[in-house]
């Protein structure tokens, strides 16, 4: 059984996880407004700082979903 479909990596499913904080940050109407405020930081900045903390979350949870290890 030398079939290559056989042989994929059932957790490449796991690269469609980086496209949640594309799509989260680069489609402004979810995030294109003031309120709510958090001490008085509009939600437009708060919203995208967040979504850099949860990049780096993402990004590092689709590495060990798809790393190999080489061991």
């Amino acid at each position: 059984m030398n079939d290559p479909a056989a042989r994929r990596n059932p957790r490449r499913f796991a690269y469609w996880l980086l496209a949640i904080p594309i799509v989260a940050t680069l489609w402004p109407p979810l995030y294109a407004h003031a309120d709510p405020e958090i001490a008085g930081i509009p939600f437009f900045y708060w919203y995208q700082f967040i979504w850099v903390v949860l990049s780096s979350v993402v990004t590092v949870t689709v590495y060990l979903l798809t790393r190999e290890d080489k061991t």
